[in-house]
């Protein structure tokens, strides 16, 4: 196996680690709260928990690369994710449990942007959808196989056993990784930790992570108000304040580029909003269309095998046509797909071929928008435009929930009616599919030979 091969193993194996950690847990809640004692609202943080340590650290995660080596920062953070899972595993209260699975996403925080900006580093320009297409076939796989692993393992054996689930994984990764990942280099100079960045980033992204929950839940829209308006104030602040210095915590002068700023956008108003429309859909389906939960589940089984297809397609056509046509035509089907989902048709065949629509051109958008974004990177900038990247996609999908679900409360309320009614799921759907289509005035203005002059280098 090649150095590369090697490289990339580890890479998918960490972000499979991470994977299963973000769906596994969902499918115990039930019984770590019969277990524990609690509540629905500290159930909730055992998610929450996970994704603030692994947003806060990530901004973190371009300096110590740097400063410590990448070797060294990966090992590290795969030994944070394995005592968090063992210490998530055996907990004895609800409040241990947040705590740990907090530790967990530090861990997750600093294992995908480091490793992502060091096997990417070993692709060329042509050779990254390829690459592409394995990240996104593990994104695909791995959260429709985690939910059902986790169920399995609470009812053969206890919710416990769902949390520790990936401890093996994570032991093969540590053992491979110490084995494989090429020695660190010395670095030629240290720069100084940017405290003060790192600090209103924080307090920033924390406060927009809680701005994202409360918004999504009935009765917390003071509290999520609140968060957003200090969430917005400490960003403002970052951005005034990194605007001076010559290193700071996050380059957001990065996002001058046009491709990583175009793939990020992508990846809010497309993947972003399918997971608002999701969760809404499946109430829609449930309660409207009066669905089974096996049968609304179910799904999900054409949106994969449609998704596969895209992810197929972008790796076979992103090289001869660059990352416009796919992103186009990825928007208009998800955008169709969600329109459909409104016709309040609920025979199998329609709801299949809205799931299908949405499922290629969801993955359409993610693959095409993940193989451009570091394009136009240079190398000494990968890990910076890596933390970037995996920001934004965090907070992509917390946004496209909090949107949805505001917006659902807002028709509903409008509606007079006190529950969402068809009529309210359908508003809400339409405006959904116009969403997924904002995107497009900054896809337009990609301009194709210079895309297809990266891809194909002259030598």
């Amino acid at each position: 196996m090649s150095p590369r091969s090697k490289l990339t193993l580890v890479y998918l194996f960490g972000f499979a680690l991470d994977l299963i950690n973000m769906f596994i847990a969902s499918v115990a809640y039930p019984d770590i709260g019969r277990g524990l004692g609690a509540s629905l609202a500290q159930l909730a943080w055992v998610g929450n928990a996970y994704m603030l340590g692994l947003t806060l650290v990530i901004p973190l995660s371009a300096w110590l690369a740097g400063a410590y080596g990448e070797r060294r920062v990966l090992l590290g953070s795969l030994g944070l994710f394995l005592a968090g899972a063992a210490l998530a595993g055996t907990a004895g209260s609800i409040e241990a449990l947040i705590g740990w699975r907090a530790l967990q996403g530090l861990g997750g925080g600093l294992l995908i942007p480091v490793g992502q900006a060091m096997v990417y580093r070993y692709y060329p320009p042509a050779q990254r959808a390829r690459l592409t297409a394995l990240i996104m076939s593990v994104a695909l796989i791995v959260p429709a196989l985690s939910p059902a692993l986790g169920g399995l393992l609470v009812d053969m054996l206890s919710w416990r056993w769902a949390l520790l689930a990936s401890l093996p994984l994570a032991l093969l990764t540590i053992w491979l990784a110490a084995r494989w990942l090429p020695a660190d280099q010395a670095p030629a100079k240290r720069d100084a930790l940017d405290l003060s960045g790192l600090a209103l980033l924080a307090v920033g992204m924390a406060s927009l992570l809680l701005a994202l929950t409360w918004l999504g839940e009935s009765g917390r829209l003071p509290c999520g108000v609140a968060a957003l308006l200090l969430a917005v104030a400490a960003l403002a602040g970052y951005v005034r304040a990194a605007a001076g210095k010559a290193e700071p915590v996050l380059k957001l002068t990065l996002l001058r580029g046009r491709l990583l700023r175009t793939a990020m956008l992508v990846y809010l108003f497309v993947p972003g909003v399918f997971m608002g429309v999701s969760l809404a859909a499946m109430l829609y389906l449930q309660e409207v269309l009066k669905l089974s939960a096996a049968a609304a589940g179910g799904l999900m089984l054409p949106w994969a095998l449609a998704s596969g297809l895209a992810i197929s397609l972008t790796r076979g056509r992103f090289n001869h046509g660059g990352p416009k046509p796919l992103l186009l035509l990825g928007m208009l089907f998800q955008s169709a797909g969600i329109a459909a989902l409104a016709l309040g048709v609920s025979r199998p065949w329609p709801l299949i071929a809205a799931y299908a629509l949405m499922g290629f051109g969801g993955s359409l958008c993610s693959s095409a928008a993940q193989s451009a974004a570091f394009l136009d990177i240079a190398e000494p900038e990968l890990r910076q435009a890596s933390a970037l990247w995996n920001i934004n996609r965090q907070f992509s999908f917390g946004l496209g929930v909090a949107v949805i679900s505001l917006l659902l409360n807002a028709l509903t309320h409008y509606s007079g009616a006190p529950a969402a009614t068809a009529q309210v799921y359908q508003a809400c759907f339409f405006i959904a599919a116009g969403l997924t289509l904002a995107p497009a005035v900054l896809v337009l203005r990609i301009h194709t030979p210079t895309v297809l002059a990266l891809l194909r280098p002259s030598h």
